[in-house]
């Protein structure tokens, strides 16, 4: 079985491009280019060099040897809370501003959840001087403040999605609007593996670097290639794409996708998607969607502004559906558990979404000589306002 994505934008049954026919033309125009611009010699000197003098790469893979000694295990983090804006997500809009500006492109529209990728375009439009506008829901406009006034400072414009549930679906909505009608000038940075072909392959490929970084220094720490076990949260899933791409055909290392569980699977406050989801269509890919039987959208819920999201990417869908992943769901107060435990026994405060990676330690079976990568994707200074409120 292979889990890269096919000439017609397929993972297995899911993927695809269903998009309105005002979208058409600008979807073909980046599929029928991307791969060939990716792929040049000039896109990849300038890529290279902005990643690592401009973003900080490599990130450090490091051994969190207290965490290890808890769970019996040896236990390494990819340290993407390192990268320039504090999360992996500028890793993809480098890449993807490269991409525009080759395709003559000049204003700039992202959507956001928690911030770390508006944030991560709007300091791409900055540095290269586009006009940038990020959608964000307004209830995400609250609860992720910082990032919203960091937004403002990198000269973007924030517009709110009052819409809806008010979240990051509704921000893709809105955003998805505004490409509909500025079609000629306008690049939609998407922020995740979602939306129709060849974003979801477009953006894993982008985030690869965080795999292939961890072949080589695993390598060089442990004298071994490939980890018995990656792990990461995922809601689109952009962060645990990049860090399972070079392990895809990898069989002996297990993929685990940890979404969050919001109150509980059965609260009906959740955004487990691989549970609770059925196969759908949103934001222009068929994929797993939380849906009811009428096909309309549930609203998700997490305390994550980044795992808020009522689908995953086509290939976590395929992932997960054909059994090479493993999805483990995590409530709000196992993430929130998770995040205070890290920071006080390694010393690094994540994002609320990472937190969910880490609470699936304690789901897990492993063995005492196993070798567990965990994609740490994002600081957590945006989430220490809700950080607080748990603070005793």
């Amino acid at each position: 079985m292979t889990f890269n994505v096919n000439e017609e934008g397929f993972y297995g049954a899911f993927g695809g491009a269903f998009i309105p026919e005002m979208l058409y033309p600008n979807i073909e125009t980046l599929r029928s280019n991307y791969l060939n611009i990716i792929q040049s010699d000039s896109f990849q000197t300038e890529y290279q060099y902005l990643l690592k003098q401009y973003v900080g790469r490599p990130t450090p893979l490091y051994f969190a040897e207290r965490l290890s000694n808890e769970f019996k295990a040896k236990i390494y983090l990819k340290r993407e809370d390192l990268c320039h804006t504090g999360a992996h997500k500028v890793n993809n809009t480098i890449g993807q501003i490269l991409i525009a500006k080759k395709l003559g492109k000049k204003r700039i529209i992202a959507e956001t959840g928690a911030g770390q990728h508006g944030v991560a375009t709007a300091t791409v439009c900055a540095l290269m001087g586009l006009n940038c506008i990020v959608y964000m829901g307004s209830v995400d406009i609250e609860r992720q403040a910082p990032n919203v006034a960091r937004m403002k400072m990198l000269g973007a414009e924030v517009r709110p999605a009052t819409s809806g549930s008010q979240t990051l679906k509704d921000a893709t909505n809105e955003a998805i609007r505004d490409w509909i009608a500025n079609p000629a000038d306008t690049h939609y940075i998407i922020g995740s593996v979602v939306g129709p072909h060849p974003y979801p392959d477009m953006v894993t490929r982008l985030q690869a670097i965080i795999s292939e970084e961890i072949r080589w220094q695993l390598k060089e720490q442990t004298g071994k290639e490939t980890p018995d076990a990656v792990i990461a949260c995922v809601g689109g899933g952009s962060n645990a794409a990049g860090a399972y791409y070079h392990f895809l055909e990898e069989e002996k290392t297990r993929l685990i996708a940890v979404e969050a569980a919001g109150h509980g699977i059965d609260s009906g406050e959740s955004a487990a998607t691989s549970v609770l989801g059925s196969k759908g269509i949103i934001h222009g890919s068929r994929t797993l969607l939380m849906q009811d039987e009428d096909g309309q959208i549930i609203e998700p819920y997490s305390i994550s502004a980044g795992l808020d999201y009522p689908g995953i990417g086509p290939l976590h869908a395929h992932l997960i559906r054909s059994k090479r992943a493993e999805a483990i769901s995590i409530t709000d107060q196992e993430a929130i558990d998770a995040a205070f435990h890290l920071s006080r026994i390694e010393g690094i405060i994540p994002a609320l979404e990472t937190a969910h990676a880490f609470a699936a330690l304690h789901k897990m079976k492993f063995n005492q000589d196993d070798c567990l990568v965990i994609n740490l994707s994002g600081r957590g200074d945006k989430d220490l306002g809700t950080y607080q409120k748990f603070m005793k």
